[in-house]
């Protein structure tokens, strides 16, 4: 008989040994000095829901954009829409590839990147257009604009600063809170001087949520919420913003004030989407999409061709992919270590707040402030830096896996 190794040892070894006859054990775990799953690629590792939901709110995109400015520019917005949105694509790839730490590292230098890149728009580079001065032009036609670019990197500098404590469950002190909100002041300075109070609202926002969620006494938030109500007074009653936007924002509460341009744009779009009905006049079809009644219709009020052409069902499906994207955010930061769960609860607030804003705007529910339906309306920048945030919140997932 075969010599057992285990005779007149205690059952229990025996019983452990029989369970595990049969087990096989993945190549990647086969030593304790190897690294975990080395054979999976990152990218396979992160959110595959993210990136589904992602490219297909932009495909919708391109055909929307395509839609409302064929009739002018043809098919050649629509182009560069999708060539924005491959190369958003790419980078978020990219960025789902890089290890944590390295992106914890690399923050400080995105920050002061993006302050350099602010900075830029208001010298002599800077391009004004609707009385707000937050683009760079660059060759071929297309255009650059740091404010998107500073929202990623709002989200990495603020999950950078507030992360340590918040591993170790302890509270924030007030210096840590005192940093982190002069490194969302520094960006928030520069670009209401441009002034873009749709974008400043939402890093003042996207710093108050990772402020909050990263255990900030309760006095920082309520001191936030103080001084943005400050700040909506300072709108209307000083000169802080162009006419232009101070226009759209009263109009907002009197439509009347300004019949032929705010008032009639925001009627345009009611329009639009009024008619849409349950199902919609059908892509390119739409009256006042085609017949081109509503300026801006690509940017500002992309929601409106959706609306009309794809009507309450194909809008209501633009929200709820939207949504998925927020909600699939928050979970994953739900899961993640202390500066994966900061990070990606600011792209989850950078999303949703500009996602209510613009649909906000084209329903009537809010004032017209220029922010771009993320994904969606026209605009390299913002496809792009949509892309590389949800990249980063891949990565946070990925990193959960590894």
């Amino acid at each position: 008989m075969p010599h057992d190794p285990l005779h007149g040892r205690p059952r229990l070894i025996r019983r452990t040994r029989r369970s595990l006859r049969g087990t096989r054990v993945p190549a990647g775990r086969l030593g304790a000095d190897r690294q975990p799953l080395r054979a999976t690629r990152g990218w396979l590792r992160a959110d595959l829901g993210l990136f589904l939901g992602a490219g297909g709110l932009s495909l919708v995109g391109v055909l929307l954009i395509w839609s409302s400015t064929r009739v002018d520019h043809g098919s050649s917005l629509a182009v560069k829409q999708l060539v924005s949105a491959v190369g958003g694509l790419a980078a978020a790839l990219v960025v789902v590839r890089l290890d944590m730490r390295f992106l914890r590292a690399l923050a400080p230098l995105v920050s002061v990147l993006s302050v350099l890149g602010l900075l830029a728009v208001l010298s002599s580079l800077g391009a004004t257009v609707n009385g707000s001065r937050s683009w760079i032009r660059l060759p071929g036609g297309f255009t650059l604009q740091p404010s998107e670019l500073a929202k990623v990197a709002l989200a990495l500098g603020l999950a950078m600063v507030l992360a340590d404590r918040a591993d170790r469950g302890e509270p924030q002190r007030t210096r840590d809170v005192l940093l982190a909100w002069l490194v969302a002041a520094v960006p928030i300075g520069l670009v209401l001087l441009q002034p873009d109070l749709g974008s400043a609202v939402v890093l003042v926002a996207m710093a108050a949520v990772a402020v909050a969620s990263a255990g900030a006494p309760r006095r920082f938030t309520l001191g936030v919420v103080a001084g943005g109500v400050a700040g909506l007074v300072a709108a209307f009653t000083t000169p802080v913003l162009s006419g232009y936007q101070r226009a759209r924002l009263l109009a907002f509460l009197q439509p009347e004030l300004d019949p032929q341009g705010i008032g009639y744009q925001t009627r345009q779009v009611r329009i639009a989407i009024g008619s849409g009905g349950l199902g919609g006049q059908g892509l390119f079809a739409g009256r006042q999409t085609q017949g081109g009644f509503i300026p801006f219709q690509e940017t500002d009020f992309i929601f409106s061709v959706a609306g009309e052409e794809l009507g309450f069902l194909g809008a209501a499906g633009l929200v709820l992919l939207v949504g998925f994207l927020v909600v699939r955010a928050l979970v994953v930061a739900r899961r993640a270590d202390a500066f994966g769960r900061l990070l990606a609860t600011a792209v989850a607030v950078w999303f949703g707040i500009q996602a209510f804003e613009n649909i906000g705007m084209n329903l009537g529910l809010m004032p017209v402030t220029g922010l771009p339906l993320p994904f969606v309306s026209y605009g390299g920048s913002s496809m792009v830096a949509a892309w590389i945030a949800l990249g980063l919140v891949g990565n946070v997932a990925a990193s959960g896996r590894r």
